[in-house]
């Protein structure tokens, strides 16, 4: 099996939510910080701050899909049934269930 950083840990905390959830709250916290860090003129990110709504929303989607999504699915999902505490959240950030794995 690959080695993973998880695997120098004693205890390790996987925090996890659908795919879906995950990106939805990517997207949501784009726009906001449209609203507020990207209006920072000093900010790498400030070119996103005069994007109109829509224009925004299809950026982070565009970035979910090529970078972020990607990494979800290549680097970290995979390292979910290793770690020892699994914690899914619902769709409102609630913690649903808690999966604590024998060691």
């Amino acid at each position: 099996a690959p080695l993973f950083v998880s695997d120098f840990f004693d205890f390790s905390i996987y925090v996890d939510a659908r795919t879906s959830f995950i990106q939805r709250w990517y997207i949501e916290r784009f726009l906001k910080l449209r609203e507020t860090a990207f209006a920072n003129p000093q900010s790498y990110f400030h070119r996103y701050a005069s994007l109109t709504e829509r224009e925004a929303r299809d950026r982070a989607r565009h970035i979910w899909t090529s970078i972020n999504g990607k990494n979800l699915v290549d680097n970290i999902l995979p390292t979910r049934e290793r770690a020892h505490l699994i914690l899914q959240k619902a769709a409102d950030h609630r913690v649903e269930r808690v999966q604590l794995r024998r060691i």
